[in-house]
This record gives C-alpha cells, sequence and structure tokens, in this order.
C-alpha cells in the first residue's frame, strides 16, 4: 500500500476547506491547520486516507495519480 500513495498526490481544495481539523486529528504526520485552512505536509504513506477523505465534511480531500 505505501507503494502506491507514494505515487499519489494529495489535494486539498482550498476554497472547499473550513478548517475543521479533522484530516490534522486523523493524520497529523500529513495535515497541517493553518491560517483555517488544511495543508498537506507529508505523504499520507503512514495514514488511511480513505478514512480520512471520507471524514471531510466538506469533501475538499482528493488524491490523484
Amino acid at each position: 500500500m505505501a507503494e502506491e500513495v507514494e505515487s499519489m498526490a494529495i489535494e486539498i481544495d482550498l476554497d472547499a476547506c473550513v478548517g475543521c481539523g479533522t484530516c490534522e486529528s486523523l493524520c497529523p504526520s500529513t495535515f497541517q491547520i493553518q491560517d483555517d485552512k488544511s495543508y498537506v505536509i507529508g505523504d499520507g504513506s503512514d495514514c488511511d486516507l480513505e478514512e480520512v477523505i471520507n471524514s471531510c465534511p466538506t469533501n475538499a480531500i482528493s488524491v490523484s495519480d
């Protein structure tokens, strides 16, 4: 699984993000809240990205190849 994660890009739709912090609480090594928005700071290799994506209340998180 880690090999697949490394080839994916995690994206945050900053217009949709409300800075609730759910992603950061689920995966602090990958997401960080700054100025009321979430930013990607890691590769997600140690997280359940599907859980994080599904937990975002505004669907602001996505991954692409």
